[in-house]
Formats: structure tokens, sequence, C-alpha cells
């Protein structure tokens, strides 16, 4: 791929799509939603507004931290708080799939209504094409997938723009790289759209995500000399006996998910040294009481997936 090229291309196809009209970029602080938001910057300026939706599920400190990146770039954005609507819509859901069509549905009823309080007619979204594979070959749905399985985006008030469709990961860093974005973007790890949602096997409730968040920290911080395609931390929904202060606890499980891929559509496990993953089960179970176990995942891509839901 000529990565000059193709900016140039999408630079030129976004600015004849939109127009004179606005546009709004669904950004998550992930490798693909930044580079949109970058790349769309470049084409509108400050007719693209990027649009962080705070629902709750993200990362630490996740929104001061991209927000502050995208300003800080010259990108207007846009933070958004939304956590109690996702959390309602993901109540009483276990079954992975009603889990991604309630926060998909949540998503785009947020985006509809920030584009019709910003005016914006279009939405620019860092769609790629390991989302559509993985979600016409019915291994599950990616949230960002609507006109490919037959969903009108015009149900949300929207049009939708996805300058990144034909590209895998590496395509997309490599754009990234191109367009200016700092080293530690666009070699970020990937973070699923539905964020800790995707890392909580069973309901997610905010004390659950809690969990997983905290653990998922103490994941990245500890194999980041690593430098693995993907490590976190997912919350089972099975309990296991412990023992906390000489007495019985029966207390979470946490799985400790560690991969090296290139595409994401397959991968294998990290082989951590077990010195290291002792240390990340000693400050998981001292820093977060309520969990009693912790695992080490070392199923591949094919026949697992990277994340759990």
């Amino acid at each position: 791929m000529n990565t000059k090229k193709f900016i140039n291309e999408r630079i030129t196809q976004i600015k004849k799509e939109i127009g004179p009209s606005i546009a709004i970029c669904a950004t998550s602080g992930g490798v693909d939603s930044m580079v949109c938001a970058f790349l769309g910057h470049k084409a509108l300026g400050k007719k693209m507004i990027a649009l962080f939706i705070d629902d709750g599920l993200m990362r630490e400190k996740e929104a001061q931290t991209v927000s502050k990146i995208l300003r800080k770039n010259g990108i207007r954005t846009v933070v958004v708080y939304t956590a109690k609507d996702f959390f309602r819509a993901l109540k009483g859901k276990e079954d992975p799939e009603e889990m991604r069509k309630a926060f998909r549905d949540t998503f785009y009823k947020t985006l509809g209504k920030a584009a019709k309080k910003y005016k914006a007619d279009y939405l620019i979204q860092g769609t790629i094409a390991a989302d559509i594979k993985e979600t016409k070959g019915k291994i599950k749905s990616q949230h960002n997938v609507l006109s490919q399985i037959g969903i009108n985006p015009k149900k949300y008030g929207l049009s939708i723009i996805e300058p990144l469709v034909k590209l895998y990961k590496p395509g997309v860093r490599k754009v990234g790289k191109e367009l200016g974005l700092p080293k530690v973007l666009y070699q970020r790890m990937p973070f699923p759209g539905p964020g800790l949602a995707t890392r909580v096997v069973g309901e997610v409730t905010p004390l659950r995500v809690k969990i997983v968040r905290k653990a998922t920290s103490i994941v990245e911080q500890e194999l980041k000399k690593f430098k693995p395609f993907q490590a976190f931390a997912v919350l089972l929904n099975d309990r296991a006996t412990g023992i906390k202060k000489g007495k019985r606890a029966f207390g979470n499980i946490v799985v400790i998910r560690s991969v090296e891929s290139k595409d994401a559509l397959t991968a294998i496990p990290t082989k951590i040294p077990y010195t290291v993953l002792e240390k990340i089960q000693k400050r998981i179970v001292h820093e977060i009481p309520q969990i009693t176990k912790v695992l080490y995942d070392i199923s591949p891509k094919p026949p697992s997936t990277i994340e759990y839901v």
C-alpha cells in the first residue's frame, strides 16, 4: 500500500462526500478511531467534531487522556457522559450477542442525538476490514458494522463514512504514523468498541466493570515491556472459594489474556515468564479484594477469540 496516496485519496473522498456540512467522528481512543479523527481533521478542520462517548466502559482516565491528545493537535473535541444509558441498556443481559446489540443500539442513539445537537449530517467512524469479516462470518457482531449486515444507518439519523474499511490493523498503523500521530497512539494495543463490556462474562454492572478496569490496568502495566499485540484482564461469571485474612472468601475469578497477532484474525498466547505471572497474580489479589483466583489463558485464535464476549 502506498500510504501517502491512500491518505490523499481519503482526504479528497471525505471533502467530496461531506462538502460544506458538519461531521462528527466517533473517537474511542483506539488506533482505528484516532486515525479517523486525524484524517477527518486534515480534510475538514473545524467542520469535524471528535466525539468521545464516556460510556463507563473505558480504561482508567481514558476520557481525559484522549481529549487532551486530540485538543493538543487542534482537533475540535466533545466528551459526552452517558454511562447511565449504557448500564441501563446492558442490565440483565448475559448473552454476548444480546450485549453487543444493546451496546450498538445505545451507541448509535447517542451519536444520533449528538449529530442533531451539533447539526452534523455525517458520521466518520473507524470500521476496518477485520470488523466486517468477523461480523459477516457470524463469529461476533462488531458494534460499528451496520449497512454491511443490513442495518440502515438512517435509522439513527446518520450518513456514515468509513475511510479505513478496506484496511487491516497493520495498514491502519502505517496510516497513523504517516499522519503524524504520536507513536504511543498508532502503536497502541487494540481496545474493543464496547470497551470493558467485552471483558466481563455475565451481566455488565458498574461494580464488575470497576473490578476488571483495575485488573486490566495492572496487566497492562506489568506486560508493557513485552509489547504484546493485546493484553488485558477478564472477569468471569463463576466464583471460587479462597482465603482472605485467614477466613473463607467466596470471590471472583480473573483471567489474564495476552496474545501476539498481526491482524487480529489469528493469534497465539504470549509466552510470559512465570515470575511475571506470579507478580501480576499477587498484585491483582492484593489490590482488588473481591478477587480470590487468577488464571492465565493459553488459548490461540482459533479456536478461541481474543476477547471473551
